[in-house]
């Protein structure tokens, strides 16, 4: 194994360092502060030769004829460009360019996708979120985040305010992996599910693939959330300081070393930090509206984020960060509730100068722990910790062709503790040690079909178990208008949670790996191995009708092999593990309007997500069948200075398991002796024989928010913001305390105002 991995690696890159003659590089940047601009269209003048910039702002064109030519450079919000360049035979041309941004066309919310995106990108199962988009929502407090935008997408479905938790397309959290600049954020949630760890202000992009994702993703098996941050501004020193009834924050970032452009060497850095005081705040300022203000939301996190990005003038470049995210919260005065994440990482981008390719990586350390006490003095904990290293090579083809491959390395630690129901202790302590390598090639044909077909290998050298997944991704553009596709693939990942899917909510969510011992399979037979798999099927169409852009995506998910907690054991020798399997299908219909001061989002999805154990077959506490989400924004006065937004969100009934009966649980250590008669025994639940065969109420929440800037003098300005959550005080449901037999609602109406400083 280890001979055909470093036989791997070295054909790769060997390959992918060897030169391309007469072609054309470089990288696109905003003017203003030298950030690369992603999806900005490249193209020869007068040839049918053309290109688009990448997560970096890198473009290639290769097999390009010697001569002169004029490079024509536009995006989407930026005035064109054109550059004069000569190709030589046998040699590449670098570039830079810079474009100016459209002052007019800021000021709408124009930030529907380009025709080139939409055309050589597959994008199945793929959205691309900005923070200009981010921002558009309804925003608790004035400030945007990504957790609350998450929400929109389709096929997500969200807990609420509380909880903090997101499920996609059939998968439950542990199945969905969240990266940070390439790193495994294991909880990006926090407990009130309004705020992600994720500083909006420090994002370029995140890229939301909810299912039939490419080879380069490996060890998850429904979902991937890849979010990158800005390099900082490379020009000027600038940032924001805000403040609401919820938290206070600030963000900065700036050059050490300015960027000249063309001939320069930059260094700059980005910091952030912000700190939620709600359980302080919302006594004092909201008491008058009742519970559960009155006795204090008992919300607390903090999170701190640092990057210094070094950038030298061939667009190569290195970057470290660090990171210290933390929540607390006591529910309901029963649970407390703790965890706390650091990490610190280096990513890179080489180019070489002779070469077509680009190479790009990463090293992340990260720990996470969590940790549940209840009232009954039985405490859980959770614990994970590890190292990530990844290379990957990207080789620009030609007609907007590519070929990647890279590999992974990742070693872990987990470290669990956890009394089930009957009070049996649970625990494991292991570490494992995983590699991935992938291959995978997106080829173009006279820009109607453009085809994505990779393979990646999967070792989990704990187990041990190799596995070869291949996947594959197509697009047809029958017109400008019209586009189908589709994607398919085999996921696995090692990593499993120790929720229970008995419980109406769960608070408390720990990390382990498969077992390395034998499990058995629902039929009763002995499992080949014990990784989770499954196997993805996506479809889509695409069309617009003038400034309209929809999409109808069906899916589907099989859940072939996935390890769980043994809900039956009931004595310590049963156990601890079992395997299920499962399955998820659904629609997605998404219509998008984005024209001037006018911005549109609607989202419905259907979907069905069970599991069988074995003895029967159930729904997930996460099947929802009906969710809408619609989301609209207006840009108004004369210099585009107010914004009102609004947002509409609908889904019905979770499932839960039924509460039938209370028992009184004696405590037999006595054995024979022991008296039954005169012992007070504890309380134990009977539950009802159909797992999840009750229904919770349906959600419906409606959000408005409107903002105001103020511009200073000093190239700086002034926001204002207002926004009322849950408007119309609907009563949803959060949480049933079946012992007391009454119900806990998620937020009540939730006005709030919040100002910020940017500059």
């Amino acid at each position: 194994m280890k001979k055909f991995l470093f036989l791997f690696i070295c054909v790769f890159i060997n390959w992918g360092l060897y030169a391309q003659h007469g072609f054309v590089k470089g990288f696109v940047y905003e003017k203003q502060n030298s950030e690369p601009i992603i999806g900005a269209t490249i193209q020869l003048k007068n040839t049918n030769k053309g290109t688009q910039s990448n997560v970096d702002g890198f473009f290639n064109i290769t097999k390009i004829e010697p001569g002169n030519y004029t490079l024509i450079v536009s995006a989407l919000g930026f005035d064109m460009a054109e550059k004069e360049i000569t190709i030589e035979n046998d040699d590449v041309t670098n570039v830079k360019i810079y474009l100016e941004k459209k002052a007019r066309e800021l000021k709408g919310v124009s930030i529907s996708a380009k025709k080139q995106d939409r055309i050589y990108e597959t994008k199945v199962g793929l959205t691309r979120i900005t923070p200009k988009e981010m921002k558009i929502m309804p925003s608790i407090g004035g400030e945007a985040d990504i957790a609350q935008f998450l929400q929109v997408m389709p096929g997500v479905v969200s807990t609420g305010d509380q909880g903090g938790q997101l499920y996609i397309r059939g998968g439950s959290p542990i199945q969905n992996k969240i990266l940070l600049d390439g790193m495994t954020i294991y909880n990006p949630f926090h407990s009130i599910g309004l705020y992600s760890v994720f500083e909006t202000d420090a994002i370029r992009n995140a890229d939301v693939m909810s299912g039939g994702f490419g080879v380069e993703y490996g060890d998850r098996t429904s979902a991937i959330v890849s979010v990158v941050t800005k390099d900082g501004n490379k020009k000027n020193h600038s940032g924001k300081v805000a403040v609401n009834p919820i938290l206070a924050k600030i963000f900065l970032e700036g050059p050490i070393l300015r960027d000249k452009e063309d001939s320069s060497t930059s260094l700059t850095y980005i910091a952030s930090f912000k700190h939620s005081y709600l359980k302080n705040t919302s006594p004092a300022l909201y008491g008058f509206l009742g519970e559960p203000y009155k006795s204090k939301l008992p919300y607390t996190f903090t999170d701190a984020y640092g990057k210094i990005n070094l950038s030298t003038n061939t667009g190569s470049k290195i970057s470290l960060f660090g990171f210290n995210f933390n929540d607390q919260v006591n529910y309901l005065n029963t649970s407390d509730l703790k965890w706390n994440n650091y990490g610190v990482g280096s990513n890179f981008v080489i180019t070489p100068g002779s070469s077509s390719s680009i190479i790009s990586g990463g090293f992340y350390y990260s720990d996470y722990k969590i940790g549940l006490e209840e009232a009954d003095s039985r405490p859980r904990e959770s614990q994970i910790n590890g190292f990530d290293a990844s290379v990957k090579v990207t080789s620009y083809l030609e007609n907007y062709s590519e070929l990647n491959y890279g590999v992974e390395f990742n070693g872990f630690k987990t470290a669990y503790q956890y009394y089930n129901f009957l009070g049996y202790l649970q625990e494991q302590n292991d570490y494992t040690t995983q590699v991935g390598a992938f291959v995978k090639l997106k080829k173009s044909f006279s820009n109607k079909f453009i085809v994505e077909p990779g393979l990646r290998l999967q070792y989990y050298a704990s187990l041990p178990v190799g596995r070869l997944e291949p996947r594959l991704a197509l697009k047809y553009n029958i017109s400008d208008k019209i586009r189908i596709k589709a994607s398919s693939g085999l996921y696995s990942q090692n990593i499993i949670s120790s929720k229970s899917d008995r419980d109406i909510v769960n608070f408390f969510a720990g990390f382990l790996t498969a077992p390395d011992f034998e499990i058995q399979n629902p039929d009763g037979t002995t499992a080949k191995n014990n990784i989770q798999k499954a196997f993805h099927l996506i479809g889509g169409i695409e069309f617009e009708i003038k400034d309209f852009e929809f999409t109808v995506e069906p899916w589907y998910k099989k859940f072939t092999q996935l390890i769980t907690l043994n809900r039956y054991k009931l004595f310590a020798s049963d156990p601890d593990f079992s395997i299920e399997t499962g399955k998820a299908y659904g629609v997605d219909f998404t219509a998008k309007y984005s024209k001037g001061r006018h911005y549109f989002w609607g989202v419905y999805s259907y979907g069905y997500v069970d599991r069988n154990d074995g003895r029967q077959t159930y729904p997930t506490p996460f099947d929802r069948r009906h969710n809408v989400n619609l989301l609209a924004s207006y840009t108004a006065g004369k210099k585009y200075d107010w914004e009102f937004s609004i947002r509409f969100n609908y889904g019905s009934g979770f499932p839960f398991t039924q509460t039938q009966a209370f028992v009184e649980n004696i405590n037999f250590s006595n054995g024979i002796n022991t008296n039954y008669l005169t012992q007070n025994g504890n309380l134990g639940i009977l539950y009802a024989d159909q797992i999840n065969g009750g229904r919770l109420s349906d959600y419906h929440r409606l959000d408005l928010s409107v903002k105001k800037k103020f511009k200073m003098k000093s190239n700086s300005l002034i926001e204002a913001s207002g926004s009322i959550s849950n408007a119309y005080n609907q009563q949803n449901i959060f949480y049933i305390d079946r012992i007391r037999n009454t119900r806990e609602y998620q937020l009540p109406i939730f006005p709030s105002l919040g100002l910020a400083w940017i500059f």
